[in-house]
């Protein structure tokens, strides 16, 4: 009887510590600790963030080659700091954004996420990003100063600073040198010209369809964009109107397009499907930025047969590459304010900076730091990427950026697939971006 009875006390024990384990008890490290977060900065308007023990940071990003980096910064950051955990939520871009405005709605945000221009009035506007003017301002390793003016004030608004710069990019022209090597041409360089790259893309390209001499697809910032202001156009003008009907800008789409009439370039309207197609030896040069070092460095098709150069220069000699930053943001209702601060400050710091660029995960935004990513892969001559900073164009945007993005692409489908003219399809995308900047 007592040993039933024991055995009975023992079950309901292990029952009750089951139960237990699947609470929301707070997250532990292998070895718990009883310290607290500081508290000396609380006063951007975060939570409390003195719960005892170690937290868990969430931090929310889209880059799947970049996670693998910030893994490993992760871990170094919780090795110096025990009493904080860094949980890495990764989605892709469109899915990223569909989560993050649910869980924005929903007050679940990450605690800690990267935010993109064109979606930072949007967060910025109603508040669901932390400011971060306090923190910033009693901090030893923070100062705006040591990032580029335009990135700084591109996440200021209203006087604020929500975002601190994580990075900055610039695009280049990436091509297949076998290929290169097997249609008896040079490589292309500092030279070149929207002339000389057409004219390779004619080599290039194979008739029966196998191969293609360039990748001309229907994307902004890693294609058109660069041609339209390489051509002294623009996309938005600096009273906030549409550029597309500009004479330039469509002098500039007419060129760019002309690849996929003449059949030079597949077809290709997806962003998922791009880089697969210099991957897999369908194009022979593309236009890709400089955050896809680490994913093109792991591919052994791309290590083994790519490099890449600066871009071509519009037929009058026009340079520009176009250029745009991520940001780090802090949830405004985090429960744990201080911690998440700790870890933004750290990707933020120089010190971070540095890690980020050493490990090739993207050119760190911070001053004096590039040099560290261009040395972080001996694979491809990314150099290219900071020389074109010297004529590099910030990416357009305004308040209402990824909305007339959307419909400009609509309107500009018909273009890449013959249904319109250039000249039509770049007047009816101004007509609706138009429309969509007179209600800012």
């Amino acid at each position: 009887m007592k040993k039933q009875l024991f055995s009975v006390i023992l079950v309901i024990a292990l029952l009750l510590a089951t139960l237990t384990g699947c609470g929301s008890a707070p997250a532990t490290t292998d070895t718990p600790t009883t310290q607290q977060t500081s508290s000396s900065n609380n006063t951007s308007g975060g939570g409390n963030t003195t719960t005892a023990g170690p937290v868990t940071i969430t931090y929310g990003l889209w880059d799947s080659n970049q996670a693998v980096g910030f893994e490993k910064m992760a871990q170094e950051f919780t090795a110096a700091n025990p009493d904080i955990k860094i949980e890495i939520q990764l989605n892709g871009w469109s899915d990223y954004w569909t989560a993050l405005d649910a869980a924005a709605t929903a007050g679940t945000l990450p605690d800690t996420f990267w935010m993109h221009s064109n979606n930072f009035y949007r967060y910025a506007s109603n508040e669901m990003m932390m400011p971060l003017d306090s923190y910033i301002a009693s901090s030893d390793k923070i100062d705006l100063k040591n990032y580029p003016e335009g990135l700084v004030s591109m996440y200021n608004f209203n006087g604020k600073q929500w975002c601190i710069p994580k990075d900055f990019d610039t695009i280049g022209l990436w091509y297949n040198k076998t290929m290169f090597d097997e249609a008896g041409l040079a490589y292309p360089d500092e030279t070149w010209t929207w002339d000389d790259l057409y004219e390779a893309a004619k080599k290039l390209t194979k008739p029966d369809g196998s191969q293609y001499g360039f990748l001309a697809a229907m994307h902004n910032q890693e294609g058109f964009y660069n041609f339209i202001y390489q051509n002294g156009g623009t996309v938005i003008t600096p009273d906030k109107k549409s550029g597309y009907d500009d004479p330039k800008t469509i002098e500039a789409m007419e060129y760019w397009v002309k690849f996929v009439k003449e059949g030079l370039s597949p077809q290709i309207f997806g962003d998922p499907e791009r880089a697969p197609a210099m991957e897999n030896g369908l194009c022979a040069m593309g236009f890709f930025g400089s955050w896809n070092l680490s994913g093109f460095a792991a591919n052994e098709y791309m290590s083994k047969n790519f490099d890449v150069t600066v871009l071509p220069a519009s037929p009058s000699g026009g340079r520009a590459s176009i250029y745009n930053g991520l940001g780090y943001a802090i949830a405004p209702n985090t429960k744990n304010a201080d911690a998440a601060w700790r870890w933004v400050e750290y990707l933020a710091s120089k010190e971070g900076q540095l890690r980020q660029a050493e490990l090739g995960v993207a050119i760190s935004a911070y001053i004096g730091t590039a040099d560290a990513w261009v040395n972080s892969n001996k694979t491809f001559h990314i150099g290219c990427f900071i020389d074109m900073l010297d004529y590099a164009v910030i990416r357009p945007y305004s308040n209402t950026t990824s909305t007339w993005e959307d419909k400009t692409y609509e309107a500009l489908r018909g273009a890449f697939t013959g249904e319109k003219t250039v000249e039509q399809a770049c007047r009816d995308a101004a007509r609706v971006m138009n429309e969509i900047l007179a209600q800012e």
